[in-house]
C-alpha cells in the first residue's frame, strides 16, 4: 500500500514539474507574440486620434509619464508626442471625464499644440446601454465631432452640449454623458497647449 501510495505521488510530482515546465516555455515562446500584438492595437488606436500623415517618427516609443489635475485623475496618464523631423506636432494622451453617469469614462485624446482637437476616442465605460453608450464608436459616430474642431481659451463656449449653450448634440434622454466627455475634452485641448515647455522635463513610460 505504502509503495503503491509513493509511486502515485512520484507519477504526480513529476506531471506537475511537467506542465509547468510546458506553461513557463509556452509562455516565454508567446510573449513577444502577445507584446507585438498589443503594440499593433495601440499603434491602430493612436492613428484614429492623430493622422499618421502628420509624423515621421516612431511614436510608440516617445511615451511620457503626465499628472495633471486637467486629466480627470491624480495618476499618471500616457503621452505619446508625434514628430515631423524634430518637432513636435501633436500629442495623444490618456484621459478621463470622471464625471460619467455611471462612473470615469476614459479616453485617448489628439490635438496639436494650439487648441485644434485631431480626435477623441472613448477607451473604457460603464455607461448605460442605449443612451449613454452613444459615446462608443461603436455604436455611434458622435465622438468624431471633435476631429478639426478647436478650443478658443477656457471661456469658450461652444464647447458645451446643446443644452448648455455649446454646440455638441446631447443623446435623447442622456445629457449627463455627453456633457462630460465635452468638458473633459475641452480641459485636455487646453492642457495640450502647455505641453511643449514641459517636454523636457516629462519621465519616459519606462520609469513606470
Amino acid at each position: 500500500m505504502i509503495s503503491t501510495m509513493r509511486r502515485h505521488a512520484t507519477t504526480l510530482a513529476l506531471f506537475a514539474a511537467l506542465t509547468t515546465g510546458l506553461t513557463a516555455m509556452v509562455n516565454t515562446l508567446t510573449k513577444p507574440t502577445i507584446a507585438h500584438q498589443a503594440q499593433l492595437q495601440q499603434k491602430a488606436l493612436l492613428d484614429q486620434v492623430i493622422p499618421p500623415d502628420i509624423y515621421d517618427n516612431n511614436i510608440l516609443q516617445e511615451c511620457y509619464l503626465v499628472t495633471d489635475v486637467a486629466l480627470g485623475t491624480t495618476s499618471a496618464r500616457h503621452l505619446y508626442i508625434a514628430r515631423k523631423g524634430d518637432t513636435p506636432v501633436a500629442a495623444a494622451i490618456e484621459s478621463s471625464a470622471p464625471d460619467g453617469y455611471s462612473g470615469a469614462i476614459h479616453l485617448l485624446i489628439g490635438a496639436d499644440f494650439h487648441g485644434k482637437v485631431l480626435g477623441v476616442r472613448v477607451t473604457e465605460h460603464h455607461e448605460t446601454p442605449g443612451l449613454g453608450d452613444k459615446i462608443d464608436l461603436r455604436i455611434s459616430d458622435w465622438i468624431t465631432r471633435f476631429t478639426g474642431r478647436t478650443v478658443q481659451g477656457a471661456d469658450d463656449r461652444q464647447w458645451a452640449v446643446k443644452k448648455d449653450g455649446g454646440e455638441y448634440d446631447q443623446f435623447t434622454g442622456a445629457t449627463i454623458t455627453p456633457r462630460a466627455v465635452v468638458n473633459a475634452s475641452k480641459r485636455t485641448a487646453l492642457f495640450m497647449q502647455t505641453l511643449p515647455a514641459r517636454l523636457a522635463t516629462l519621465p519616459n513610460c519606462g520609469a513606470e
